[in-house]
């Protein structure tokens, strides 16, 4: 009992909460106002810092660089590479090199810097054209500390460019591009959008402000997260992206709400407390459907992950707090006065709009409307069966950058190989071991696919022992992650040493593998809880699978552009891309735990609506129509704003920057498409009544979680409401369960 009067609890604390925000508007806004000042002051004075990596526990480059870390401690950080190209020869240039090279080893970040001149055979090209210096970079250095003084590097060459040397610089704390920031631009579509959408210019800003309160208090709790785990340095963007976008979606739907409630003749105050009780509580679930989304990461197991999941969500979660409290004492201050400022010359009252129209079509063609939808989505979504996921190298960066221009040099002079060289670390702990490992590099040069091997490197102790190995492929390449599961399955357990095969490339061949063995579970974890939560919401078990079938259909079809593009090319010129590169590990689960949460909010919006009107009416068909048309403005506005913001990063300079932002574009819009307004109404019309059928013995184990406090004032129908059907034929536990059913 008290999980299925649960619905009426929170009805009425939303109720209360609105009412309060409603009368203490003004309170409420100096508290947010304040609230948005104090922990930005806080997050700026104690904030912590972002990282650009983790460690992958238990996988064979961990147990590498653990050696690393302990034998070789100036090799444990991170690493970069200084290019060096001259035609006349770099020789001729070698003091200058050198002094160069002297200078950047005394910046506090660089561990060691090794002179391409102490070992010419491996570090200066056959002709002599081309030489490299790799640099050990600081154990514990920050992100901000790489970064700068990779720029100081960048500014001390200078001297040895005027005389004719060209210098590059491999790493990315060199990288000329990163995540444009697309607030600005967001903001911008939003405001652009909003206008056309609501027509006044007093409706339009309340969503923008709401957005803008909330996500300046959700990344300041970002940099707060990042004291507490480990935060990417990407974490910020990600969470302004998503808070801006569910922030302004929420504030959407409430604002949509209050104006119909207003239009029959409420009170502001009744108005508001209406709203906030049934969009309000569609505002909350739908919050916590993203939260948990975000929250999935956690399944993958990289710690990596963890201050991603917690920043973003934490975002999403202030963005529902502003719109249940912020929006409403907003809404006190304007009260009737929410259309000021309208654009639009004069209103006119619409009793049938493009999309009543639009959905009497497709539910007068459902199986043909059906069948479309789906085939497209299968369609765009086929390439994903060849996806391949790994790191793709510098070779992909824009050209002319620094990245490149150093990839391109090295591969040119070293073999492409040469710019993700492998790392292999031997255990020495006694003299039959050392014997063993003094015999490796041979063996090693022997292996199919490696086309060179550096010289045993005993540790200062003698317990350990590294060797480079350089692939005859580029680390992007196939035959590279080939070449390191032949080390790590034959070559080395032959040799009969304890070895472990490390550095970059090797690590970046465990996390593609890490991640695609656990994509799955959080997919399969994801899918399987919202499920369980519409079930709950909508007390229906087929109109939560349609929701989450349709939604993993459209993600695939966004998996699928993004293979087609990026992985084999089509259309890359387009788009500034080279085929041949594989998929970026992390963006299907990332692309995953945003777009799956901003689906969900766009399904929970429409069928709450569809639901409402169900249960007032009897009537599916009419049910679909009403709720189609009531929130396809809302939802159509949102999405493409959304597209807009996902858009701008197709614009930018890197590759896994323009790989994300298609992914996620291609999603939203097909979702708002394809999925809401073709495949949603057809298969509901399919379906009919059908649509509400719960099993008794499911409901009565089912929380009752409704998110639409139903007020006994009628909707006002564009048309008259049709004659409910003949009642159908139901059990007690059928009554007891939805009256409508046996009206």
């Amino acid at each position: 009992m008290v999980a299925i009067r649960a619905d009426l609890h929170t009805g009425t604390m939303l109720a209360s909460l609105a009412s309060r925000c409603h009368r203490r508007r003004w309170t409420v806004i100096a508290i947010w106002v304040a609230a948005a000042v104090i922990i930005s002051v806080v997050s700026g004075a104690v904030g912590g810092t972002f990282s650009d990596g983790g460690r992958l526990t238990g996988t064979d480059s961990d147990r590498a660089y653990e050696i690393l870390r302990t034998e070789f401690p100036s090799a444990s950080g991170g690493s970069a590479s200084i290019v060096f190209h001259t035609d006349g020869g770099v020789t001729r240039h070698r003091n200058a090199i050198d002094a160069y090279l002297a200078t950047v080893a005394g910046y506090p970040d660089i561990a060691a810097v090794q002179s391409p001149f102490a070992d010419p055979n491996g570090q200066v090209s056959a002709r002599g054209d081309t030489a490299f210096a790799p640099v050990d970079l600081r154990q514990g250095a920050s992100v901000d500390e790489l970064v700068q003084t990779a720029g100081t590097m960048q500014s001390a060459a200078a001297t040895l460019r005027a005389d004719g040397v060209q210098v590059e610089f491999l790493g990315p704390w060199f990288s000329d591009g990163g995540v444009p920031s697309s607030e600005a631009f967001g903001l911008l579509a939003a405001v652009v959008i909003l206008l056309l959408a609501f027509g006044s210019v007093a409706a339009m800003g309340l969503p923008i402000v709401t957005a803008i309160v909330g996500i300046t208090i959700g990344l300041a709790g970002v940099t707060l997260w990042a004291n507490v785990v480990e935060t990417p340095d990407f974490t910020v963007q990600v969470a302004s992206m998503v808070g801006i976008g569910v922030g302004i979606d929420y504030a959407l739907f409430i604002v949509t709400r209050y104006r119909e409630i207003l239009a029959r003749g409420a009170s502001p105050h009744d108005a508001i407390v209406e709203a906030i009780s049934t969009a309000g509580r569609a505002v909350a679930f739908a919050g916590c459907t993203v939260m948990i989304s975000l929250l999935g990461m956690f399944l993958m197991r990289v710690p990596f992950l963890y201050g991603l999941a917690l920043g973003t969500s934490s975002a999403v979660l202030v963005a529902v707090l502003a719109a249940l409290t912020l929006l409403p004492a907003l809404l006190g201050v304007l009260g009737h006065r929410l259309d000021r400022f309208s654009i639009h010359r004069r209103h006119r009252v619409v009793t049938e709009t493009v999309w009543h129209r639009w959905s009497r079509l497709v539910q007068r063609h459902p199986v043909k409307f059906a069948a479309g939808g789906l085939a497209t989505l299968l369609l765009a979504g086929a390439p994903v069966l060849s996806m391949r996921l790994a790191s793709a190298d510098e070779g992909n960066d824009p050209a002319g950058t620094t990245t490149r221009e150093a990839y391109d040099l090295v591969a040119d002079g070293f073999g492409p190989g040469a710019n993700g060289p492998l790392v292999i670390t031997v255990a020495t702990p006694d003299a039959n071991a050392r014997q063993l490992a003094a015999a490796l590099p041979q063996r090693l040069t022997g292996v199919p696919g490696v086309a060179g091997v550096g010289g045993l490197v005993p540790s200062a102790s003698g317990n350990a022992a590294l060797i480079q190995v350089i692939p005859d492929s580029a680390p992007q390449d196939a035959a590279t992650e080939t070449l390191v599961r032949e080390l790590r399955d034959s070559v080395l357990p032959a040799s009969g040493l304890e070895a472990h095969v490390g550095g970059q490339t090797a690590t970046d061949v465990d996390f593609a593998e890490l991640m695609s063995s656990r994509l799955p579970v959080f997919i399969g974890a994801v899918l399987v809880l919202s499920f369980v939560l519409l079930m709950a919401v909508f007390r229906s078990v087929l109109v939560p699978l349609k929701a989450v079938v349709m939604n993993l259909l459209s993600i695939g079809a966004a998996y699928g552009v993004m293979v087609a593009v990026f992985q084999w090319g089509w259309l890359g010129g387009l788009f500034g891309v080279q085929s041949g590169a594989p998929i970026e590990p992390w963006a299907p689960m990332m692309l995953f735990a945003i777009v799956f949460g901003l689906s969900m909010d766009y399904e929970v919006f429409l069928l709450s609506s569809v639901k409402e009107r169900f249960v007032r009416s009897g009537d599916n068909s009419h049910a679909v129509v009403e709720g189609l048309a009531s929130t396809a403005r809302v939802i159509t506005a949102a999405a493409a704003i959304m597209v807009c913001v996902f858009g701008s990063f197709v614009v930018g300079d890197m590759r896994a920057i323009k790989l994300i932002g298609l992914g996620l574009s291609v999603a939203v819009l097909v979702d708002a498409t394809i999925v809401r307004m073709i495949l949603v109404p057809a298969t509901m019309e399919l379906l009919g009544r059908r649509n509400w059928w719960m099993p008794a013995w499911l409901d009565r184990i089912v929380p009752r979680l409704d998110i639409e406090q139903h007020h006994p004032a009628p909707f006002p129908a564009p048309f008259p409401a049709p004659t409910a059907p003949a009642a159908m034929p139901a059990t007690t536990a059928d009554a007891d369960r939805d009256p409508v059913l046996v009206r």
